[in-house]
């Protein structure tokens, strides 16, 4: 993908957050963000506040613009002084990536429905900016099929993650260019010596009664979600994972209790 189009992107998304702030009952965050397109949107908005908006979006674009410039820069700086290692993460339930890393896309968490019997288990992390092959544009039933996902956190006892219930789940993935490694330590807030912590959270996977098989996946403790995506239509789901004792040592983890989690990276 070039600059231009990511930064085209970047720009895009922030006006669509904007605009579904003026959302009403019978207009959608998508008709919001077409009406500004098409200059239709001064018929919602006062002039001042259409004025408001195109400067915020330009102030955006100029920082998008900057910010893409010495990332340019940098990845020039290492390619030219030998320095091409690094690692890639996931940070799930995140649109940005720590100070430690570098964006290298933000996206949407996508998967199997959660009832499918035939379901890949694994969640992605589908980009914003999606590129099409030779399609049809028709569901076939001979096909695999991806869907968006969403926390179904509302009995996480932490507030911050309960009140995401049923909103969709945005992802970024990350570049630590002067790491060579980057995993998921269960049950953790804190790394281990030699680790630095990237991020933590809340260990999430799919329920256990449902038909589709899910992966374990490490979900920010600080979540953000995806603007309009909090209409409950399912799709690849994420709940918190309870401790179970028995063959699960207890102590040291405890009946029912969620299971945190952190991502960590080493050189």
């Amino acid at each position: 993908m070039t600059l231009f189009k990511m930064m085209k992107l970047f720009g895009c998304l922030f006006l669509f957050v904007l605009a579904s702030k003026a959302e009403t009952k019978n207009e959608s965050c998508k008709d919001m963000l077409q009406g500004y397109l098409t200059g239709q949107l001064s018929s919602v908005l006062g002039i001042h506040q259409i004025e408001a908006l195109k400067r915020e979006f330009k102030t955006f674009t100029q920082m998008t613009d900057q910010s893409m410039k010495e990332f340019k820069a940098q990845v020039t700086s290492d390619v030219k002084n030998g320095r091409s290692g690094g690692v890639v993460y996931t940070r799930w339930g995140k649109k940005s990536c720590p100070k430690t890393a570098d964006l290298v896309y933000s996206g949407f968490a996508g998967g199997s429905y959660y009832t499918h019997k035939g379901a890949s288990v694994n969640p992605l992390c589908l980009p914003t900016d999606p590129e099409w092959g030779v399609y049809n544009d028709r569901v076939d039933e001979w096909s695999a099929y991806m869907y968006g996902a969403e926390y179904e956190t509302v009995t996480i006892p932490d507030n911050r993650v309960a009140k995401l219930h049923n909103e969709n789940v945005p992802c970024a993935v990350c570049l630590l260019r002067d790491k060579s490694i980057a995993r998921v330590f269960p049950a953790r807030k804190s790394c281990y010596k030699g680790w630095r912590l990237e991020y933590d959270g809340y260990l999430m996977g799919g329920l256990h009664k449902h038909n589709a098989g899910s992966m374990y996946t490490c979900v920010d403790r600080n979540p953000d979600s995806v603007p309009g995506g909090s209409s409950n239509q399912d799709g690849y789901l994420f709940y918190a994972v309870d401790a179970r004792c028995g063959s699960l040592k207890c102590p040291p983890y405890v009946e029912g209790r969620e299971l945190t989690c952190a991502v960590c990276s080493a050189p």
